[in-house]
């Protein structure tokens, strides 16, 4: 714990350092801060944070930089808000949003990294989160249809089937009305494995049992997806080329970024992973701040920006959360 005068003079090196990037000397913070205190005094309580591992002091100047354990003070005793003007941005985005929920997720990439300057990334949800609301079976030819499931987060999976030959169009509608009628509610990851029973017809069991297979199949090979929106803006966060090729290669490796944003969320609410605290070496210069969003009250994927351990987290804090809630808001609504 630090006392009030050493917490107000470490935020405003933190706040010095974000915006400008410069090692922070007493005399910024004597101004920052409009403590009733000397510059010497400031000094001695920089020297005291420096002592304690909070701040860092380059040999190369006088003025002081934050470090992990400064950071993590500083997002410790955060309470972000996200701007009126950013928020109505965001209420517009969704309020717009409409198609298959890989578009969605896309386009929320985009948004989130135009709001921070940073890398964004969604991870989809996980193909055994969602339910199946609704199955259609369609024509393709003489002997092939098209089975589409709808999902309950918005999403749709496809998958080809083989028909006997000509089977007329108002067969393969009673196929999809039937699974539609016992599917719906139950995942297609087939664990809950619900029965679907016979509809009196050999040639319509078969085309649906196919048809489910199928679609099963589809969903069992389907890798987890993670969306990554904003990586230019990444890149000119950071003036060491080499610094730049790790983490650009990183968010090219969707294993690697899935397990990245899955274990810094913790107690499924907004958390924040300053450098070496989310554990991937290469990304030891940058910090993870994610959130989960939700359907019916069950976290189904996550939202997430990555940016150098010098962002401005009140706004990437703000904005993700705002951006989860509002990405699970509009799941719902559909």
């Amino acid at each position: 714990m630090l006392d009030e005068r050493k917490a107000a003079i470490l935020k405003a090196v933190v706040e010095e350092y974000i915006e400008t990037a410069q090692p922070v000397a007493s005399a910024t913070v004597v101004r920052a801060t409009s403590l009733p205190v000397s510059s010497a005094t400031v000094r001695n309580e920089l020297a005291v944070l420096e002592r304690d591992g909070f701040l860092d002091h380059p040999h190369t100047s006088a003025g002081r930089v934050p470090t992990d354990k400064g950071y993590r003070f500083f997002v410790d005793h955060l309470t972000p808000a996200l701007p009126d003007g950013q928020r109505q941005r965001v209420q517009d985005f969704f309020a717009r949003a409409h198609g298959e929920i890989e578009q969605m997720l896309n386009d929320t990439t985009r948004l989130l990294s135009e709001l921070t300057h940073y890398a964004a990334l969604v991870v989809a949800p996980a193909r055994d989160a969602a339910t199946v609301r609704t199955v259609q079976v369609v024509g393709l030819g003489t002997q092939t249809a098209l089975a589409v499931a709808i999902l309950s987060d918005g999403s749709v999976r496809k998958a080809v089937v083989e028909i006997a030959p000509d089977r007329p169009a108002q067969d393969l509608a009673v196929v999809g009305a039937h699974l539609s009628a016992h599917l719906s509610g139950h995942p297609l990851d087939g664990r809950a494995d619900p029965t679907v029973p016979s509809t009196g017809d050999d040639v319509t069991d078969r085309i649906a049992a196919q048809a489910r297979h199928a679609l099963e199949r589809a969903v069992s090979v389907e890798p987890e997806l993670v969306f990554v929106g904003g990586a230019a803006q990444m890149a000119t966060t950071f003036d060491a080329i080499e610094t730049v090729r790790r983490v650009l290669a990183i968010l090219e490796q969707q294993y690697v970024l899935v397990s990245l944003l899955r274990h810094a969320i913790h107690d499924d609410r907004l958390s924040v992973a300053i450098g070496a605290e989310h554990g991937v070496e290469p990304l030891a210069q940058c910090s993870l701040v994610v959130a989960p969003y939700e359907y019916d009250g069950v976290k189904i994927g996550t939202v997430g920006v990555l940016g150098p351990t010098r962002m401005n987290y009140p706004q990437a804090m703000a904005a993700v959360g705002v951006v989860s809630q509002r990405l699970g808001k509009a799941l719902r609504e559909g």
